[in-house]
């Protein structure tokens, strides 16, 4: 992603190449249909997650943690939650997969597409909305191992519920790939819970806007927020790890994070084929960077500490390393 005024002049000739290798002027461009499902990913995971972090923080007695098991609530979010997963997968269904025909169920093998920028995203979708399962079970008094067995899990179930709408897609199929990235998702959180009682290493996400945008605004998006979820040319997913956590008799200031991660970039299409419009010559992009840990900053606001707990899940912009599978080191003074 571009970070300096060099990696946007650099992109910026990438572009005018790719415009001059234009293959032919009067071609349709198609949206790789599993970008578009991405977006609701994305959306999926940013509606419940603003959710849950907002019962944080608040002076409500509605909002406080139960002691106990408190039967109502715990009702009341298992009757939310399944009018919720089937209004969704209703609406997916004739929304996106009315538009193409049905099949028997199959699977669809798209591990090469988006240099597995999409995957990332299954990971921490999946992470996130069991994040989120477990955070309204334990409002509700729930006991920590039916946490991890009904509300961690939320993120692999639900998606993969999608996934079997993909099979019946003739267009789509399902996609192992994206299964086990679900999985992958869940068992971060899971595994952290059982291994610490906590989640030392965090999920988090950045983006920087792109040139590649303007040259496929269906695909990518035509707009800020559009190419926030869509163009995958400007994320960069992190594995952020809290250094105190893994050792508390230290000097470490508790809010310090260590973050891993990972871009790719030079993507107009999905996978290279000899029909696209555009040349395209991808590259993956690592990162070695500092984060913060906002839940770990002391304050006595209950609106900062809403706040904090609301944007954790952005990557703070540091000092960072970057590595590129051609080969070329970078350093940015500061990186998003």
């Amino acid at each position: 992603m571009p970070g300096n005024i060099n990696a946007g002049l650099a992109t910026k000739g990438l572009i005018d190449n790719l415009m001059l290798n234009c293959k032919a002027k009067n071609k349709i461009l198609i949206s790789f249909p599993r970008n578009r499902e991405s977006i609701f990913y994305k959306i999926l995971f940013i509606v419940v997650f603003l959710i849950t972090t907002n019962l944080q923080g608040q002076t409500s007695s509605f909002y406080k943690k139960s002691d106990t098991l408190h039967i109502k609530r715990r009702n009341a979010i298992a009757i939310t939650e399944t009018i919720l997963a089937t209004s969704a997968l209703i609406g997916l269904d004739k929304m996106w997969y009315s538009d193409y025909p049905r099949s028997s169920f199959h699977f669809k093998n798209d591990n090469n597409h988006w240099k597995q920028m999409d995957k990332i995203g299954h990971v921490m979708t999946s992470y996130y909305v069991g994040k989120t399962g477990m955070n309204v079970l334990n409002w509700a008094g729930v006991s920590k191992k039916n946490q991890l067995i009904y509300g961690a899990t939320l993120g692999f179930t639900f998606l993969s519920a999608v996934e079997i709408l993909d099979g019946f897609s003739e267009k789509w199929g399902a996609s192992w790939g994206d299964i086990l990235a679900n999985a992958s998702g869940t068992g971060l959180l899971v595994g952290q819970e059982i291994l610490w009682k906590e989640q030392r290493i965090m999920l988090k996400y950045s983006f920087s806007k792109t040139a590649y945008a303007k040259l496929r605004p269906n695909t990518l998006g035509g707009n800020f927020i559009q190419q926030a979820l869509k163009d995958y040319n400007g994320q960069t997913y992190w594995l952020s790890a809290n250094i105190w956590s893994f050792n508390k008799e230290s000097n470490f200031p508790k809010w310090l994070n260590i973050a891993f991660g990972y871009g790719a970039e030079g993507m107009l299409y999905g996978e290279s084929n000899p029909n696209n419009q555009f040349t395209q010559d991808p590259y993956r992009q690592f990162y070695l960077s500092l984060d913060v840990d906002l839940t770990k900053i002391k304050t006595r606001s209950k609106f900062l500490k809403t706040l904090f707990s609301t944007i954790n899940f952005i990557k703070i912009p540091a000092p960072t390393l970057e590595y590129t599978s051609r080969g070329d080191f970078k350093f940015h003074l500061l990186h998003f």
